[in-house]
């Protein structure tokens, strides 16, 4: 069982930046390709970005392109994962969860659809004010 835990969310002004992590307690997380989700309220959890178990493969919905950016740290202990989002805009607002995909390959592509998804941690809520 793989418990991940978001941080890092909060309120920011339209144009502003949040930059969120994700760790799994007791365990790392270089085992797994690993991607962020969001959902607003009454709306479908949706895909944000993902990136493969060694950072290489990255991918973005086309909504957060250019604004956003999936990185991961394998070097610590845990592998942390983060998104750094900025020039954030009202319509980003929404739970934002992290997600595990057990993944057998190291540069494998990145998975879009969250039924692929493992593990998922409880979310961090962001919310960007016009």
């Amino acid at each position: 069982q793989v418990q991940l835990v978001e941080s890092g969310g909060g309120l920011v002004q339209a144009g502003g930046s949040l930059r969120l992590s994700c760790v799994a307690s007791r365990r790392t997380l270089t085992a797994y390709a690993m991607g962020w989700f969001r959902q607003a309220p009454g709306k479908e959890r949706e895909f944000v970005a993902a990136t493969s178990r060694d950072g290489v493969n990255t991918r973005y919905a086309d909504s957060v392109k250019g604004r956003f950016t999936i990185s991961r740290d394998n070097a610590n202990a845990k592998s942390t994962v983060y998104l750094q989002m900025n020039s954030l805009k009202p319509e980003d607002t929404a739970v934002y969860y992290c997600a595990a995909d057990l993944d057998p390959f190291l540069s494998g592509p990145v998975r879009v659809n969250y039924a692929s998804y493992d593990y998922w941690g409880r979310g961090t809520q962001v919310t960007v004010s016009s």
